[in-house]
């Protein structure tokens, strides 16, 4: 059997920089192992070795990485505001009676209350009803058994959201759009990257719209945070979270153990600034890089490249 060769979205998704692949990936999967595991394939001759890739990558996922798969996914008949893929998938929702949403929502909070994660089912093509019929005929499953058929839900949904992604003008790859985001953190009190800190990304479309928490991820090694998730259409506001109180802690009491007149002991030895929150306007089809210059009294951000 010939293989078809490579679609120009293919070829534009191997083109990527990682920090965009990366994004474009957990539109797709929220699993952070699954999207490395997809973005350490590249480049992909064709289309069927992307989806294969996503196959195998979803077959390996463990249960905490399918825990945060699920998460990723919002309850059938209620997609979050802004996120059009899921609103797109469950459109045999969109013209649902009254009676169906009020029943779905209660099957829905059931199924929750029994399994601990949202109802995942590939909805995409169903009716509300098959949908409904899906939760009546899966909640009595076994957890073991429901988990594998989870799975199975989860790598057709990431199937179609692939072949959506290669496909030329995809909205999930869209430049013109969205925007991206990445950040390090430099210790300048040290000269290092600061690995380890937790950071958290938020979102809102207009200045008097409400944020939107939408995940986050944690420095490396190189103090940079890779995992970040997408951000959504019409965003307009972008806000970064740096949790670094743990991380100055343990700076601070290394840097006093090996100098008797280390900042910490001019006062209490509590970190200053147990958190830095940045917050700035983006524009569709950018980047905005914003790295952290930290120390123990003080830091500065600006946009980089």
């Amino acid at each position: 059997m010939t293989s078809r060769p490579s679609t120009p979205g293919l070829a534009r998704f191997n083109a990527l920089e990682e920090h965009a692949a990366t994004a474009a990936l957990h539109e797709v999967c929220a699993s952070a192992a699954w999207g490395r595991r997809l973005l350490a394939g590249r480049p992909y001759a064709t289309d069927e070795d992307l989806f294969a890739a996503g196959d195998a990558a979803t077959a390996g996922l463990t249960d905490a990485d399918l825990a945060e798969a699920m998460a990723g996914h919002p309850p059938i008949g209620r997609p979050r505001p802004g996120d059009a893929t899921s609103a797109r998938e469950q459109r045999g929702m969109a013209g649902a009676s009254e009676e169906l949403r009020a029943e779905m929502l209660e099957l829905n909070l059931a199924y929750q209350e029994k399994f601990g994660h949202v109802f995942l089912i590939c909805a995409t093509g169903l009716t509300g009803e098959r949908m409904r019929d899906a939760v009546k005929e899966r909640i009595d499953n076994a957890p073991e058994r429901e988990r594998e058929i989870v799975r199975t839900e989860l790598g057709k949904i990431n199937r179609i959201r692939l072949a959506r992604l290669v496909q030329e003008g995809s909205p999930l790859m869209s430049t013109s759009t969205t925007a991206s985001v990445s950040t390090h953190i430099l210790d300048t009190s040290v000269g290092r990257p600061a690995e380890g800190v937790a950071v958290h990304l938020a979102a809102r479309s207009g200045r008097s719209a409400d944020w939107r928490a939408l995940g986050g991820s944690a420095t490396d090694t190189d103090g940079r945070c890779k995992n970040l998730p997408a951000l959504p259409e019409g965003t307009t506001h972008v806000r970064l979270d740096f949790e670094v109180e743990p991380y100055l802690e343990k700076a601070v009491k290394k840097q006093a153990d090996a100098q008797q007149d280390a900042p910490a002991n001019r006062d209490s030895g509590a970190v200053f600034f147990p958190e830095v929150v940045i917050t700035f306007a983006v524009n569709p089809g950018e980047h905005y890089h914003v790295p952290l210059l930290l120390n123990p009294f003080g830091y500065s951000v600006y946009r980089g490249s």
